[in-house]
């Protein structure tokens, strides 16, 4: 017999508001959506020639940042990495981006077309589609490479678009969205920063917001609602996506095209207490949100642990 715990009780209660109002919540995203959303075609100002002196990413934010090898750089050499470091997490952003268009549509393929809840699914997959487009217009724009992740991880995400319950799509989104828009956060207003860089991250935080509130109605909904054996298997599949996450957040070919000894770079970026506690510190309301509603549990605790987001 299946022991109830007050624990259960609450999440039951918690998700009951959230399955009544499922389409007022869309219809207020959608009316969100109609007052905030922008074409970043027409919104920035690509014309515009890269600024002298102003970074591509926040200093603080690079990963190398207060190794020792940081503290050997030359000035132009730390700006240089920004700007490669700024284009791998684009590249990464628009691979995270390409699967949950995916992911999305497969949620909404036995629903309801009339419904909200579909009308504002399908508006989201509209922005992904601009944002993706506006990161690789960056990348071009700041004249460093796209980075592509590890052929063995483009081709696991294939797996993931495949076997993923609808839970663990949502848990990906989020994933794939807060740690980026915590860094973002930081980054538009700061006057350091190349001004297209803060105009492309202040469109994504803004649209990314509604995104993020859709995301988590759902998932949180799911989780109580789901068979167990969907529950337990989505707390490993996200767990595993955040280890695989934390090893693609970076492309280590950056380092190689700035100059820099590939292992010695990755080997300080691992032993570097400042890039612990900013990565956790970009997934802290991510994790502290998954262990409310029972994502954080197990295998699938140990594999975000693994993962170096969970302190």
């Amino acid at each position: 017999m299946t022991t109830v715990t007050e624990r259960d009780v609450q999440l039951l209660r918690d998700a009951l508001g959230p399955l009544r109002d499922r389409e007022q919540v869309a219809e207020r995203l959608l009316e969100s959506s109609a007052k905030h959303s922008f074409d970043p075609d027409k919104e920035l100002d690509w014309e515009s020639p890269v600024e002298d002196g102003k970074w591509f990413w926040p200093p603080e934010l690079v990963s190398l940042y207060d190794t020792p090898l940081w503290h050997r750089m030359s000035e132009d050499q730390r700006m240089d990495l920004a700007r490669h470091e700024a284009a791998s997490l684009a590249s990464l952003g628009i691979w995270f981006e390409i699967i949950l268009m995916q992911l999305l549509v497969r949620h909404i393929y036995d629903k309801s077309v009339t419904s909200s809840h579909v009308r504002y699914a399908l508006t989201e997959i509209a922005d992904e589609c601009r944002h993706s487009m506006m990161f690789a217009r960056m990348i071009q724009k700041g004249g460093a490479p796209a980075y592509p992740v590890p052929r063995v991880y483009h081709n696991l995400a294939r797996v993931l678009k495949t076997v993923s319950t609808t839970p663990g799509s949502f848990a990906a989104t989020l994933l794939g969205e807060e740690i980026l828009d915590w860094m973002q956060r930081l980054t538009f207003p700061d006057e350091r920063v190349q001004t297209l860089v803060r105009g492309v991250t202040r469109i994504h935080v803004v649209e990314e917001a509604r995104h993020v509130r859709y995301a988590r109605e759902e998932l949180r909904r799911q989780m109580v609602t789901a068979p167990r054996w969907e529950q337990e298997f989505t707390r490993i599949s996200c767990g595993e996506a955040a280890r695989v996450f934390s090893v693609c957040f970076i492309n280590p070919q950056v380092y190689t095209n700035v100059g820099l000894d590939r292992r010695k770079a990755v080997a300080q970026v691992r032993a570097s207490g400042h890039r612990r506690e900013v990565m956790q510190s970009g997934a802290k309301r991510l994790t502290d949100f998954l262990d409310d509603i029972g994502m954080l549990r197990g295998a699938g605790r140990r594999l975000w642990k693994s993962s170096g987001l969970l302190a």
